[in-house]
């Protein structure tokens, strides 16, 4: 049986093999994932990461084996937070609540990156500068953003023979989805692509849940993408099911399935969706 004192001073071991303050950069602990994948794209990733096991999952970077897991990040764990020893926390305004905890730790940034109403995209770009100041590193920005702006544009030019507009979604079960609007990162990515997204009603928090099956009925011109994978069951009951398989999108085999990837991400993510979505589009044509 592993005790707690055990586990606390593994960790203190994992942080004392760590690199030293001021060899590459303050040590930074990330409560949010857009704000620890920002760090990361460009160049200073963080020793320690709220709910590490679910960001490694979907993450369009892999943080190193030597990350320490901060527990969730709604709650994270102040003593393993402390034990990091970090200079600076990364958090949003999600997370405003355990903010006064947090700097009685370490400054913080935090950031308001997912707005209800407003697309995240330009806010994830505007953040990297920022971010590069803080870590002492400011021209560590320009390079990723060029990069970035590269792909996108690329990306783009192999998208314009879509016409078709993209109805974003994400299958809970076999009766229900969620569909991610405009204010959500992959509603953001495809309007940076240009394309259309299918979905220009209002959302509740950067999707629109629970919608019934029924409405994608609503969407006959638009291709549908399917962001992850969809549950077992429900994936047997949308092959038997006549809803499905009588939904034009299906019929034509406008039906695109991305893999999973982080819905509330940084840029990494928005790149990373802009090019599976291309990918699955261009496999299907």
């Amino acid at each position: 049986m592993v005790t707690r004192r055990a586990l606390l001073a593994a960790m203190a071991g994992v942080v004392a093999a760590g690199p030293a303050r001021g060899a590459t950069g303050p040590r930074i602990a990330a409560i949010d994932w857009a704000m620890a994948e920002s760090a990361m794209a460009l160049g200073h990733p963080p020793l320690a990461v709220a709910e590490l096991k679910g960001l490694r999952r979907v993450a369009a970077s892999l943080p190193a084996e030597t990350t320490i897991d901060l527990g969730l990040r709604g709650a994270p764990n102040l003593e393993a937070l402390s034990l990091s020893a970090p200079d600076l926390i990364l958090s949003s305004s999600y997370y405003s609540f355990i903010q006064p905890q947090l700097e009685r730790i370490a400054p913080v940034l935090s950031q308001a990156l997912y707005v209800p109403g407003e697309d995240p995209l330009p806010k994830l770009v505007a953040l990297l500068p920022v971010l590069a100041q803080a870590l002492g590193d400011p021209g560590a920005a320009a390079p990723v953003l060029a990069e970035a702006e590269a792909s996108f544009d690329g990306l783009a030019g192999r998208l314009a023979g879509q016409e078709r507009p993209f109805l974003l979604l994400e299958v809970g079960d076999a009766r229900h989805v969620r569909i991610f609007g405009g204010d959500s990162l992959f509603g953001g990515t495809l309007h940076r692509l240009g394309r259309a997204n299918a979905w220009t009603d209002g959302t509740q928090f950067a999707f629109h849940a629970p919608v019934p099956m029924e409405r994608l009925a609503d969407f006959p011109e638009a291709a549908l993408v399917i962001a992850g994978e969809v549950p077992v069951q429900a994936r047997r009951s949308l092959e038997r099911g006549a809803l499905w398989n009588r939904l034009a999108p299906v019929v034509r085999g406008d039906v695109l399935q991305l893999p999973e990837i982080n819905a509330f991400g940084g840029l990494p993510s928005a790149l990373r969706f802009a090019r599976e979505l291309v990918l699955a589009a261009e496999g299907r044509g």
